[in-house]
C-alpha cells in the first residue's frame, strides 16, 4: 500500500462523521426502536449527551453489516496507525 492510498484513507476517516460510532440493533441492543448507527458517542456515555452526533439509519444492511459499518469509523484510524508505525521501522 503506498503512502499517497494510506493518506486518501486517513483523510475519508478525518471528513467522516466524528466517532466513535455504536450499532444499536433492534433486539439486541434495544428492545424496540430501529436499528441504527449511533455517532460521537463513548462507552458509559449517556446517550442524550449534547455532544452525540446524528444517527445514521441504513437500508437492506444485515446486522452484521450495520456492527461492519459502525465498528470501521474506530477501527481504520487504528489500523492506520499500524501501517504508518510498521512501515516506519
Amino acid at each position: 500500500m503506498t503512502d499517497s492510498e494510506i493518506k486518501e484513507i486517513e483523510d475519508r476517516c478525518k471528513l467522516a462523521t466524528p466517532g466513535p460510532w455504536k450499532s444499536i440493533v433492534e433486539g439486541r441492543d434495544i428492545e424496540s426502536a430501529d436499528s441504527f448507527i449511533m455517532t460521537g458517542i463513548s462507552d458509559g456515555e449517556d446517550i442524550w449527551s449534547s455532544k452525540r452526533g446524528a444517527d445514521i439509519y441504513l437500508t437492506g444492511a444485515t446486522t452484521a453489516d450495520q456492527d461492519f459499518i459502525a465498528y470501521a469509523r474506530q477501527d481504520i484510524p487504528k489500523l492506520i496507525a499500524e501501517i504508518k508505525r510498521l512501515k516506519s521501522k
